[in-house]
């Protein structure tokens, strides 16, 4: 187990060097933030269960079929939820290639 969210990003970012993984994780990111918007704005909450299904189902297809490895999130899932959030930020700024 890691001690903190900075001892633990590094490993995160370690399972995420296959470019579409990480295209996938932000595709499934971006899906959740839409997705949340229309849930806020049509309160239509029967559709809560999109949110998980397009967040971890899209990074958990980046992961078994590209990056060929186990997620992170079956061993740390608060701090991989953590680092798919930072990750996606630095995308979203370019510090990270997607």
């Amino acid at each position: 187990m890691y001690a903190s969210f900075r001892e633990f990003y590094p490993f995160y970012l370690s399972e995420h060097s296959d470019r579409i993984c990480r295209r996938m994780h932000f595709i499934g990111s971006t899906l959740v933030l839409i997705a949340l918007v229309w849930l806020l704005v049509s309160g239509r909450w029967g559709f809560w269960w999109l949110l998980p299904l397009f967040g971890y189902g899209f990074a958990w297809i980046g992961h078994f079929f590209f990056e060929k490895n186990r997620p992170a999130t079956f061993k740390n899932p608060f701090y991989s939820l953590a680092g798919d959030w930072v990750m996606y930020a630095a995308m979203l700024r370019g510090k990270i290639t997607f």
